[in-house]
């Protein structure tokens, strides 16, 4: 199946000269989300992942699908004050200003082995606040795995050093 089919590019989205690459219509479509659930699993099977970390939101849906699939646990890493519970947290930096994650203080144990999945590398920045809050809880990034690449942006630069891929790349 070519799951660049099955993405939906929205012009002009969410501001003027940017074409939203829109996974909501992958995700919609069963034998597309098996088929992308399948290639993540096909690539970490082997790897004994403990835990799939996804990032807010789209992360979630991809994130607890591959858990799933892996007989892993899942954790969710949120905007700040979403979690009930003491929180680990890793501000970064934005084009204009900082953005931050969380994720549950007592989630990941140390020399546990993560997979982060999300649906979009871009600039990384994201996967990069992920990524060091898995560190800081003393887990081991094994992979971060991407529904979807824009080629032309810093993601790949941004988490040099980890083992980054993506599906689909544009």
């Amino acid at each position: 199946m070519n799951l660049k089919d099955t993405i939906r590019s929205v012009p002009d989205f969410p501001k003027k000269g940017i074409l939203f690459r829109d996974i909501t219509t992958l995700v919609k479509n069963p034998e597309a989300l098996q088929c992308l659930i399948d290639t993540f699993v096909t690539e970490l099977k082997d790897r004994k992942i403990d835990l799939v970390v996804g990032p807010e939101a789209r992360g979630f849906v991809l994130g607890s699908a591959l858990a799933y699939a892996l007989g892993a646990g899942f954790v969710l890493a949120r905007k700040p004050g979403k979690l009930p519970c003491e929180t680990l947290r890793y501000e970064y930096a934005l084009e204009y200003g900082t953005d931050a994650l969380e994720i549950d203080a007592e989630a990941i144990r140390p020399g546990m082995r993560i997979a982060i999945v999300d649906d979009l590398l871009a600039t990384g920045g994201t996967a990069l606040a992920t990524a060091k809050l898995v560190e800081q809880a003393g887990g081991s990034v094994e992979a971060i795995r991407f529904a979807m690449e824009l080629t032309d942006l810093p993601g790949r630069e941004t988490l040099a050093g980890y083992d980054v891929d993506a599906v689909i790349k544009y």
